[in-house]
């Protein structure tokens, strides 16, 4: 849902002069400054290293519900695969700005007994110590999802479809806890454009550079 909006954002920004989507799927759009590569081993990008070079940014919005994962399964899709990519593109691309989305509550000491905040701390911290040009952590909480943008995730796809109506209503009275689809992608773009002095944003920071 959040590269989906973040997607639209790059599409749209008319300073933006191409985008390359890495995922295990394509994303069915057609754009001029749009190429898809599809990738089934998120793991492994040794095969595709000579196409990552010469890029601005690497927005990093792949995500997961914990929800019945074992640890070292969720530890893999969370940690390991945005490492993976970021060591590779830290080789091709050591110049460009790094955004990872993680979530509010992610847990930076890494001692925490909740999985999921454990594993996106340890992410946050091996990516905030990566040497690229910047390295950003988002921590949205809430995200209102925009111009008809939908979770792929059926869980949470369902809690948006009920919450819906009032959440343009809860952003407006808890501004700090809710951010939109438009104004992670806007802040990704202002930070890799203009930098920022913060390196983790929580969910109000987000808004404040969106």
């Amino acid at each position: 849902m959040v590269g989906q909006g973040v997607l639209r954002e790059c599409l749209l920004d008319p300073g933006v002069q191409q985008v390359l989507a890495i995922g295990r799927n394509g994303t069915g759009q057609n754009h001029a400054k749009l190429r898809d590569l599809v990738k089934k081993d998120l793991l492994d990008f040794s095969d595709v290293e000579a196409q990552l070079s010469g890029y601005d940014a690497c927005f990093f919005c792949l995500g997961v519900a914990s929800t019945g994962m074992a640890e070292e399964q969720y530890t893999r899709i969370t940690h390991d695969v945005p490492l993976a990519a970021a060591k590779t593109l830290l080789k091709q691309s050591p110049g460009m700005t790094f955004i990872l989305v993680s979530g509010a509550g992610a847990d930076s000491t890494e001692r925490g007994r909740t999985i999921w905040a454990r594993v996106k701390g340890k992410t946050e911290n091996d990516l905030l110590a990566m040497p690229f040009k910047a390295v950003f952590v988002f921590r949205p909480a809430a995200i209102q999802p925009l111009d008809g943008i939908k979770s792929r995730t059926t869980v949470y796809r369902i809690v948006y479809d009920l919450a819906g109506p009032i959440l343009p209503f809860l952003k407006r009275k808890f501004p700090k806890y809710i951010t939109t689809t438009r104004q992670i992608g806007k802040a990704m773009l202002t930070l890799t454009r203009s930098g920022g002095s913060k390196r983790v944003l929580e969910n109000a920071d987000i808004n404040e550079v969106g």
